[in-house]
């Protein structure tokens, strides 16, 4: 017997807390969890220590201290050109995943339908069904040529009268594709013609590599009014677990977004705020080393899996990157991310356990892993997958 409602049996435990405790359960290296091993900025951690020394502990403001809503706005003009009122078109969240959750639950009508790019972060999926939407979701595809890129005719098909929202993700997670112009404005277009609004998640925004270029879709003609942008300092500056996002947009959508949002967790850590507010004013110098690290750190990682015959995509951004675990010979992805943990001591995230149907032959040997793990990780997950394959 189960007392779980039935619009949220589906979701069950997320796979990230699956993978998480077997890796723990075999003292296995995690490849696939998004926790960067470098730490913050000394500047960021100084100014948490000193807000909490001077007793700033208590509840901040709804909407967020003014004064981080103020450096998100400058900082957002600074490397964007775009403009945002932090009195009325900012609202900051208990990380993105808050951001995402209120935006859904704010916006979308019971029975309306969420349009969804896949493979996708599993909170979309769990934000959909808590507001009683149907998901419709849009395969990226890839070829060599182009990487990723966005299935447009599945896109005009899944938007219309019924969408209530549809959400994109650049840089992606899991991909780590910083999608294409023509797409964008595709995902544009299908929104002003349905007259439904967008959620763009852009929380990989300040960790692009190799010269790519990251717009976001509410730049596009006729997209300001209609896009709600969420993002956070926890990629950004290392702190995922201080859990501080944001919302940006209309003074009207951030207002939807506000009416659940004082309900589910009423304010995010007075103290943490002041710190990522100085993060956001002073550390843009620390951001791009730490870029630059990431994307050393991939390099690494996709030299290291080629060694083991395994074929991977390389990431434009972000922190991870997809493999196809086929050549290992174990299953496939769900029966991997099962075995390597106790076998092999390492765990990897399935990328089947982000879409809609884990069988399809696209998704079904895909797995990510994570280069934000650090070298020192990443050379001891691939000496134990060499190890556990007898491949030197």
């Amino acid at each position: 017997m189960t007392r779980t409602v039935s619009r949220l049996r589906p979701l069950g435990e997320t796979i990230f807390a699956v993978v998480g405790e077997a890796a723990a359960a075999h003292g296995a290296v995690n490849l696939g969890r998004g926790t960067p091993a470098a730490g913050a900025p000394e500047a960021v951690a100084e100014e948490a220590r000193a807000q909490i020394a001077a007793g700033n502990n208590q509840y901040p403001p709804a909407r967020g201290e003014a004064g981080l809503r103020e450096a998100i706005c400058a900082e957002r003009a600074r490397r964007t050109g775009a403009g945002y009122d932090p009195a009325t078109e900012c609202l900051v969240t208990v990380g993105a995943t808050e951001a995402i959750m209120s935006a859904v639950l704010g916006l979308v009508e019971p029975g309306a339908e969420v349009v969804l790019i896949e493979p996708y972060y599993d909170s979309y999926r769990a934000a959909a069904a808590l507001a009683g939407a149907r998901v419709r979701a849009v395969p990226l595809l890839h070829d060599e040529a182009a990487g990723w890129h966005l299935d447009r005719a599945a896109l005009a098909a899944a938007v219309g009268a019924d969408t209530g929202l549809i959400i994109v993700n650049s840089p992606h997670n899991p991909t780590g594709a910083v999608l294409p112009a023509g797409d964008l404005a595709a995902v544009a277009e299908a929104a002003r013609r349905a007259g439904c609004p967008v959620l763009s998640d852009e929380v990989y925004e300040r960790l692009i590599f190799d010269g790519s270029a990251h717009r976001s879709i509410a730049e596009l003609p006729g997209m300001r009014e209609r896009t709600l942008i969420a993002s956070s300092a926890a990629k950004t500056f290392n702190v995922t677990g201080w859990k501080i996002g944001w919302l940006l947009g209309p003074a009207d959508m951030v207002q939807a977004a506000l009416a659940p949002k004082q309900f589910l967790t009423c304010v995010a850590g007075a103290p943490f705020q002041a710190a990522v507010a100085r993060g956001l004013a002073d550390c843009d110098g620390w951001v791009r080393r730490n870029t630059a690290w990431l994307a050393a750190n991939r390099d690494l990682l996709l030299e290291r899996l080629a060694g083991l015959g395994i074929e991977a995509h390389g990431a434009d951004a972000g922190y991870f990157v997809l493999a196809d675990c086929a050549p290992l010979g174990l299953g496939d992805a769900m029966e991997v991310s099962r075995r390597l943990p106790a076998e092999a001591g390492v765990a990897v995230i399935p990328v089947p356990a982000f879409v809609e149907d884990p069988t399809h032959p696209r998704w079904r040997n895909l797995i990510r892993l994570s280069f934000a793990a650090g070298p020192e990780a990443i050379e001891a997950g691939c000496d134990r997958l060499a190890a556990h394959l007898g491949r030197p």
